[in-house]
């Protein structure tokens, strides 16, 4: 089983970076569950400072495109993969020299240009062949049809949604999604009674 957690960070400049205020809390639950269960388990994480849970193997990557290959790389003997990162959808298109300084701008507005990263989800689940994909989906407003579209449309099995009160928390309000249309919420309220919820997905694959 392969995990991954966590942000990524996205370099502006040597001391400055793009990122979010995922914890990587909700990955690290999965990887300790899934050893728990006795399944071996590869955890691709973002930087967060979480202690590595016992039985797991940990791989620590910075940027979008470094935990791109981490996964491609631990994907190729896995039979199951759970994104759990919440992985910067943007970067700068050139990271800065040094320390970009104010007085480096003459005017009191700076512009940053940004490409897309590369999408990691979408990428791993049109090779996974007959393997379990399990997406995860922070959403607000209309966060249930959106989180659908995301399934389908980046070829997951299942997709777990779950809002901003789960960033930074022990806790979180979790629904899966399944392709057939379903829609269960996971119960428990942490993230750990969650995670063992998700992980009893990989006896039925």
């Amino acid at each position: 089983m392969l995990v991954t957690a966590g942000p990524t960070h996205e370099a502006v400049d040597s001391v400055r970076y793009l990122g979010n205020t995922s914890s990587g809390r909700m990955g690290f639950a999965l990887a300790e569950a899934a050893a728990a269960a006795g399944h071996r388990v590869t955890l691709v994480a973002g930087p967060v400072h979480l202690a590595t849970p016992r039985g797991v193997l940990r791989e620590d990557v910075v940027s979008a495109r470094e935990m791109l290959t981490a996964v491609r790389e631990a994907f190729a003997e896995a039979d199951a993969l759970f994104m759990c990162a919440a992985v910067a959808d943007w970067r700068p298109r050139r990271r800065r020299r040094g320390k970009w300084r104010k007085e480096d701008v003459e005017s009191e507005v700076a512009t940053l240009e940004l490409v897309r990263n590369p999408d990691i989800l979408a990428n791993i689940a049109r090779r996974k062949g007959s393997r379990l994909v399990v997406g995860f989906a922070l959403e607000t407003g209309a966060g249930l049809r959106r989180a659908r579209e995301k399934m389908l449309r980046k070829g997951t099995d299942y997709i777990v949604l779950n809002d901003t009160s789960a960033l930074g928390s022990a806790r979180t309000r979790a629904t899966l999604l399944d392709r057939d249309g379903g829609a269960r919420l996971l119960r428990g309220g942490t993230k750990r009674a969650v995670a063992r919820e998700l992980v009893k997905l990989l006896d039925h694959s």
